[in-house]
């Protein structure tokens, strides 16, 4: 269920976050996972706060899109981004989880781009952001459908090297989880949430998973 403004989550326990650009798809990525149809915009980038599911005593969270917004002006995604960060420390503490999502196939043009401007690339200076406040990050590389089988490894090790870490990215398996939200498979970041909640002997929560 939706949480409005004026409720509180005293009760909650834990929390799962999803996070990324607009229109990577983190709100499909919920519906699969949870079977909840989550409430989308009807452009990209019109969502502006977190939209709150509640099972038992963990809360899954859709986190407004960052970067392109259709139709919002700077300032709005300024005060967008400052809300997105403002929620998760002031909630570090309960989230046990955080799913960055981001676009397989157009990352690494994206983070070259930004990067040959002396620019942080968004998805990058969240993955830090998220890893300085240790909160235990999984990155669902999705659209993994449209990248062509001869470039997946070359693509998928500079993705992990663009995020500092060191390639192949076989070795960080329990961080980096290929999918394909349009085709329905997940199943790699789906077990990574799972054995997070096990570690955290939280396996009452599996079922809604």
């Amino acid at each position: 269920m939706k949480k409005g403004k004026k409720d509180n989550f005293e009760n909650i326990n834990l929390e799962i976050v999803f996070a990324g650009r607009s229109n990577v798809g983190k709100s499909s990525f919920i519906r699969e996972l949870t079977g909840k149809k989550v409430k989308v915009g009807k452009r990209p980038g019109v969502t502006l706060k977190p939209y709150n599911i509640c099972y038992s005593d963990m809360l899954v969270t859709d986190m407004p899109g960052f970067g392109f917004m259709s139709g919002v002006k700077d300032r709005k995604k300024d005060i967008v981004h400052d809300k997105i960060v403002r929620y998760f420390e002031n909630n570090a503490k309960r989230i046990k989880v955080a799913v960055l999502i981001i676009d397989g196939p157009a990352f690494i043009d994206i983070a070259d781009r930004w990067n040959a401007r002396d620019e942080i690339p968004i998805d990058i200076e969240m993955f830090e952001f998220l890893n300085e406040l240790n909160i235990d990050t999984i990155v669902a590389v999705n659209k993994i459908d449209k990248i062509k089988s001869k470039d997946y490894e070359q693509i998928m090790n500079g993705i992990v090297e663009r995020l500092g870490m060191s390639p192949p990215w076989k070795q960080w398996i329990d961080i980096i989880a290929p999918v394909s939200v349009k085709k329905g498979d997940i199943q790699s970041a789906r077990e990574l949430i799972k054995n997070r909640l096990h570690e955290a002997k939280r396996d009452d929560l599996l079922k809604y998973i």
